[in-house]
Order: C-alpha cells, then sequence, then structure tokens
C-alpha cells in the first residue's frame, strides 16, 4: 500500500529521513505539563514492557517508512585523506562577530549549489500483498569535492539503493554508504562518480546565540529533487535534549545539545543544513515537534537540528569507513526536569533533578530496579538538577561501567548502582 507523504509515518518521525513524503514521529516527555499522577511502572498501551508519561510527539524531516538495520555497502578503506571545509576561527572569539551578515540570495549562492536532495528505496517486509520497495526522501549536504554527503542516519537507515540529486541539476547519481553514527544520527554517503563538487563549510555553531538568523535548506516533502525548499527562522533555543518514538512508543534515541529553531522544517528536510547569516552551516536539520501532552496540543514552529561542533569530531571516523556503534553509554530510561509544577502536583521531595519517566523493558535501568516517578539526583556524586545534566553525565561514561545514582523514590532516598550498557542504535 503506498504511504501518503502528507501524513506522519507509522514508524519513526526524524527530521533528517524523508521516506515517502511521510514524517518521523519523535516522542518527548511532557516536561512541566502536570498530566495527573504518574502511572505505576507497568507496561503501558504505547508498547511491551514499557511504563511512560504523556510524550510531545516529534516530526523528524523524514518521508517514508523507516526500518531498522544497517545500510548495506561501505565504500573505500581509503578515504582518510579527504578534506572537509570547516571554519577554524578559535573558539569563543565568535568568528563571525566582524563580519556583515550576507543577505538572503547572497547566503543561497554560497550553499545552496552544496546540497543534495536524496531518495532511498528499502524492502517493506509487509503481508503478501503490500510487500515491495518502500521509497523515502531526505536531504543531505555536501562536505568534499569528491562527493562525500552528510546526512542523517534516518535517512538512509535500512535502504537497498540510495541516489543523490545535487541542487539544480536533474540528473540523479548513485550513493553508497561511507559510515555512520545510529546513536548520535549522523551517517556518510558518498555520491558515485562525481568530481569538483561545491563543498559546504561547517561553522561553530557554539558561537551562536539565541535570536541568531538562520535558513534551512532541504528537500521538504520530495517536492522537488533539483530545487531545494528554502525557509527562514531564528534561533530559538540551544542545549535540548528530544526523544524520538517508534509507533509503539517505545524510545529509538536521545539526541542532545541540539539547535532549536523556528525555520519551517518539513519531511524531507532531514540531513540537510541550518546556516548561519554568515552562509556557514551550524546544524543538521533533524527533527519537529508535532504536539503536546495527552490531549495532543498542537506545536508551532518548533524544529531541532544536530549542531555542526558535535558533528565534525564524528566525521574522521565516518570518513575512514567506521560505523560508530555501541561506543555510547546507556541507561534506558526517559526523564523529565523536576519543575516546581512537577514537585507540586505530584509532590516530589527534592527541589531539582531528572524525573523518570519511562524505564525501558530489559535495559540497565529496569535491571538496577529504576521506577517511573523516581527522581534521580545525582550521578557517581555528581549533583542532576535537570534531565540534561543526566544526559551529559552519561555522555562521559562508556558501557559496561558501573556507577551509583542517588535517587527519591517518595520521600525515602536510595542509592542505586547501574551496569551501564551499549546504546541501542537508531532504527
Amino acid at each position: 500500500m503506498d504511504h501518503d507523504p502528507t501524513h506522519p509515518h507509522d514508524a519513526l518521525t526524524a527530521v533528517g529521513e524523508e521516506r515517502s513524503s511521510t514524517t518521523r514521529e519523535l516522542g518527548l516527555p511532557a516536561w512541566g505539563v502536570p498530566q495527573g499522577p504518574p502511572p505505576p511502572a507497568a507496561p503501558a498501551a504505547g508498547g511491551p514492557g514499557r511504563s511512560r508519561w504523556p510524550a510531545i510527539a516529534l516530526v523528524a524531516a523524514v518521508i517514508g517508512a523507516v526500518v531498522g538495520g544497517v545500510v548495506g555497502g561501505v565504500i573505500g578503506s581509503n578515504r582518510a585523506n579527504q578534506k572537509t571545509v570547516v571554519e577554524s576561527s578559535s573558539p569563543g572569539s565568535g568568528p563571525f562577530k566582524n563580519e556583515q551578515p550576507l543577505t538572503i540570495q547572497s547566503v543561497l549562492a554560497k550553499v545552496m549549489p552544496a546540497v543534495v536532495s536524496i531518495r532511498t528505496e528499502m524492502f517493506n517486509p509487509g503481508s503478501f500483498f503490500s510487500a515491495g520497495p518502500i521509497q523515502g526522501a531526505g536531504s543531505g549536504m555536501i562536505v568534499t569535492a569528491d562527493g562525500d554527503v552528510l546526512t542523517n542516519n534516518h535517512v538512509i537507515a535500512g535502504a537497498t539503493k540510495i541516489t543523490a540529486t545535487i541542487s539544480g541539476q536533474t540528473q540523479s547519481h548513485p550513493a553508497s554508504v561511507v559510515g555512520t553514527d545510529p546513536a548520535d544520527d549522523i551517517a556518510l554517503v558518498h555520491i558515485q562518480g562525481v568530481s569538483g563538487l561545491p563543498t559546504v563549510t561547517l561553522g561553530n555553531s557554539a558561537a551562536e546565540r539565541v535570536g541568531d538568523s538562520v535558513v534551512a535548506i532541504g528537500n521538504a516533502l520530495d517536492l522537488s529533487v533539483s530545487s531545494p525548499t528554502v525557509t527562514q527562522g531564528i534561533i530559538s533555543a540551544e542545549g535540548r535534549t528530544i526523544q524520538s518514538s517508534d509507533s509503539a512508543g517505545g524510545t529509538v534515541e536521545t539526541l542532545t545539545d541540539m539547535l532549536q529553531t523556528d525555520a519551517a522544517i518539513n519531511p524531507g528536510n532531514s540531513g540537510g543544513p541550518l546556516v548561519n547569516a554568515q552562509g556557514e552551516v551550524i546544524g543538521m536539520n533533524t527533527a519537529v515537534a508535532s504536539s503536546a501532552g495527552a490531549t495532543g496540543e498542537t506545536a508551532q514552529n518548533i524544529g531541532f537540528a544536530i549542531p555542526t561542533d558535535k558533528i565534525k569530531p564524528i566525521l574522521p571516523k565516518l570518513r575512514t569507513g567506521q560505523s560508530v556503534a555501541g561506543s555510547h553509554a546507556f541507561i534506558g530510561v526517559d526523564v523529565v526536569d523536576l519543575t516546581p509544577d512537577l514537585k507540586q502536583s505530584y509532590g516530589f521531595t527534592p527541589d531539582q533533578g531528572a524525573v523518570v519517566a519511562g524505564v525501558t523493558a530489559g535495559s540497565p535501568a529496569e535491571n538496577a530496579g529504576l521506577q517511573v516517578g523516581d527522581v534521580i539526583t545525582a550521578f557517581d556524586g555528581t549533583a542532576i538538577n535537570s534531565a540534561t545534566d543526566l544526559t551529559s553525565a552519561l555522555a562521559e561514561h562508556k558501557p559496561g561501567q558501573q556507577v551509583t545514582l542517588t535517587v527519591y523514590r517518595g520521600s525515602q532516598k536510595l542509592s542505586v548502582n547501574v551496569t551501564l550498557g551499549s546504546r541501542p542504535a537508531a532504527g
């Protein structure tokens, strides 16, 4: 059965992957929005063996179905000598502070030629009558003149065929996977049989501030592979943590330190550039919020992009053909900030911390006995005042390490030992 490109996809929805013009759902816990007492730690309707609070649905700019699995085909072992254009200004100095912002037309002239539209095919493991290839669409940005392209992992995950069309051209080119980092939703693909291509410049995302102007470029809704869509906005917030989920409500990935923008992002934008006023790429468009809360209030103009400062250190590994997997520590909890409203509504004892809103079945958290409604206030002695604090602390550890969490369960203060696992790959 064909997928309707105007409706959310029934698997993942992330802004980097556009499968037949559908969207990818990202589930975010509803922080600061009291929804009644926490549910017991029992399986919820959203998925077997999971217990969750109401979620914020995020739609990633992905068109089509998402099927978990490793993309077949890794190109070349001799790619370490390829060069990516990276902004070299010293951190913290504000590389563009002494430069005048470009007009949007000037920004597009600098960036648009290095944007590509990506289309994929994958096998549909459905019933006999619905079996067959599923088409998807996303975006990417050229980082080397011989055809290396950055995109979201979820754009190409599970694909059996990948093609790329360079902006302004009509001919598509076959492409293959070079390396992937599923946990960070980053992938590098290579366009075959090309040379002398224009490239984007990866800027210093840490130098950007809330309120700075940005432009998002990509294959929105797969309307035209030769002429990407352009939208304008600002950086709305920094340092956001978002959690994606599948159609059963299970958490697929947690992405941290994301840039938030009000530049319109749609299915198909996944993997495309978020560009500052100097024509430097400062993020990769990945997700957009669609609704929040138990009653599904409509979200407006809330999109998310992976900062380039998070992407740049990963590029060298991807270029050598490596797939970065299993290197991210994993606990298996969905957490939200302990706000004054939540404290008052649920009678939590501490004033700050990370409230456990969901526990993944079979995860280290479940094995250690963590429950929905627990409040984590310390991680190996380091204070945890928010959900982001917990994510940041976790990022400093590796799978197999044992950590001690300080947890409040009601008024009872507990020490919980957890052996960290490997973070699952994004599907």
